[in-house]
């Protein structure tokens, strides 16, 4: 189970820049065609859950999976100015909204956040009416649960009075930057506030980690999960946030104070490998590659904010050489589980999602790829 196959460069060249810039070449061109690639079993699901009872079409190319990897795209455009991204992300986004966007929910949600980006970059002033329409949902008419937290609603489940991690990343990232982008205080200020609630019901107080969910029905984290991609959404969130805007003092120290909580723990469950595990206290469940990135890609990230110990650099840098092995010379990310409901019973339920290639394995790679060689510019080997 441990084991990397390696397809890429040998490992003895894995710390050099040039090495890691085609392994990241290799991935945006894999991502360009993972992008339009439709899931069968989500649109086969769609046929028969789809809450909002719009055209499901709609939904293939516009749902979570698409949302992380735009992200992607813009940092990639954003830290290279490599056109190729930008034309890539303004062609995709003409493309869906001329055929129509799906109902809103907490995962339809996710493709705002590069759309925000691009709209501030470029000056488009339809992204930006679409982004304030999103970003008034949101705030206004999205369902919430007891004390004012996003409720997980998804295209296909309610999830009635629950809080999942994965909706910092869907949502309220977005909200936050639409909120800095117009000046609209009140989308930053309920950003903040959806945070510091989720950390409240999510984050474990003896380890650091966060649990996958919670419901208000009966007051519990379900099968108490510590998911491996789960917990990345929330080591990715937190300094994408703290480098979004200022925030109070208080509120920056409690965030990052989380964040120093939630690493040293994941630390001390890193696999001798460099991988994570998809239950991260449960070495008996396989390794897995986006909650690998996604770690890896917090940690740096939170050590060149300045709001992570330095030292922490060689836990990230170790998971460079067995990503990069299950990253094929085509440039598919392996290794990679699928989408994941909440493990309502049983933790053994993380353990029988399937691994299968996504797209948005293909982008957390390529966002921590993209934060290697800034840690390689540092000098954190």
């Amino acid at each position: 189970m441990d084991s990397v196959k390696f397809y890429g460069e040998p490992p003895v060249m894995i710390y050099d820049a040039t090495v890691i810039q085609g392994v990241i070449d290799r991935v945006l061109e894999h991502f360009k065609t993972a992008l339009y690639a439709p899931d069968e079993t989500f649109l086969k699901n769609m046929e028969t859950n789809n809450l909002a009872g719009d055209d499901i079409r709609k939904y293939q190319f516009w749902e979570w999976p698409q949302g992380v990897g735009l992200y992607a795209l813009w940092e990639l455009y954003h830290s290279t100015n490599d056109t190729r991204c930008l034309e890539l992300l303004t062609t995709y986004y003409d493309e869906r909204i001329a055929s129509g966007l799906p109902g809103k929910n907490i995962n339809t949600m996710a493709p705002i956040l590069a759309l925000s980006y691009v709209a501030e970059h470029t000056k488009n002033e339809q992204y930006l009416e679409i982004c304030r329409e999103w970003a008034h949902w949101a705030a206004h008419d999205l369902a919430r649960t007891k004390e004012g937290g996003f409720q997980h609603i998804t295209s296909d489940t309610v999830n009635d009075q629950e809080l999942w991690d994965d909706t910092l990343f869907m949502t309220v990232l977005a909200l936050v930057n639409v909120g800095r982008i117009i000046g609209n205080e009140g989308y930053i200020q309920e950003g903040i506030y959806q945070f510091l609630i989720h950390a409240k019901y999510l984050a474990d107080k003896r380890t650091g980690l966060w649990f996958h969910g919670f419901t208000f029905h009966g007051n519990h984290n379900f099968a108490e999960a510590l998911w491996g991609r789960g917990n990345c959404w929330v080591t990715i969130s937190i300094p994408i946030l703290l480098e979004m805007v200022d925030l109070p003092p208080s509120t920056h120290t409690l965030l990052s104070g989380y964040l120093n909580e939630q690493v040293a723990s994941l630390i001390a469950l890193q696999n001798e490998s460099g991988m994570w595990h998809t239950l991260l206290d449960d070495p008996t469940s396989y390794l897995e590659s986006s909650a690998t990135c996604g770690i890896a890609f917090g940690i740096l990230k939170g050590v060149h904010l300045g709001v992570l110990p330095r030292s922490y650099s060689r836990f990230a840098m170790k998971a460079i050489e067995p990503i990069v092995g299950h990253i094929t010379e085509g440039g598919q990310v392996l290794q990679v589980s699928y989408g994941t409901p909440m493990g309502r019973e049983s933790k053994d339920f993380y353990k029988q999602i399937p691994l299968q290639p996504m797209p948005y394995g293909e982008a957390i790679a390529l966002l921590f790829l993209m934060e290697v060689l800034v840690a390689l510019e540092w000098r954190d080997v």
